[in-house]
């Protein structure tokens, strides 16, 4: 069973966020412990995206942004995944440079040393070089860079199920059994 850290950073794209958590709900035979950071940008951005709180509503392991005394802030925590969604490019440059000033990167630079799954869901269009950069350090650290790209071949009519994609994928990156759309069925 895995245990789950989804982190939530200020960068556009509550709604990935608000999707991945419900389905992991939904999915909770598949997880032991589901732990949730956000910064404060990111409730921020929540409001102002979703006109809601709701992020204060789900029945999840809430840690602030700088309490280094989480779980996940140690490999002897034992987590197996971290998912930040939507990921910042000002957070993937400290993860990508190593600097642990907070809680997120903190628990992302413990995700890479200890050769578990990071997912880092980026959102910003376009790259510079600096991003770019970014994500080659952390992919060659044993990241998974997750452009929050969406795909059409479903059909969604949604901004919902338009979202829904780019998180299924992530679902299936994370390694969760899911029911969600596949190419050629």
């Amino acid at each position: 069973m895995k245990k789950i850290v989804i982190a939530i950073t200020g960068a556009s794209g509550s709604i990935y966020a608000k999707n991945l958590l419900e389905k992991l709900l939904i999915l909770k035979d598949q997880w032991t412990e589901l732990s949730v950071v956000m910064s404060e940008n990111a409730k921020e951005v929540w409001l102002t995206e979703l006109e809601n709180e709701t992020y204060k509503n789900y029945p999840v392991k809430y840690y602030g942004k700088t309490d280094f005394n989480a779980p996940f802030a140690s490999g002897s925590g034992k987590y197996d995944t971290m998912i930040i969604i939507p990921c910042s490019m000002g957070t993937l440059g400290r993860i990508a440079t190593g600097i642990s000033n907070d809680l997120i990167s903190r628990s992302a630079d413990v995700i890479l040393k200890e050769r578990r799954r990071l997912i880092c869901v980026v959102r910003d269009t376009p790259y510079n070089l600096i991003h770019i950069r970014n994500m080659e350090a952390v992919t060659l650290a044993g990241g998974i860079i997750c452009p929050a790209t969406p795909s059409f071949y479903s059909l969604p009519k949604t901004i919902d199920e338009v979202a829904n994609t780019v998180v299924d994928r992530v679902i299936d990156l994370a390694g969760i059994d899911s029911k969600s759309f596949r190419w050629g069925n």
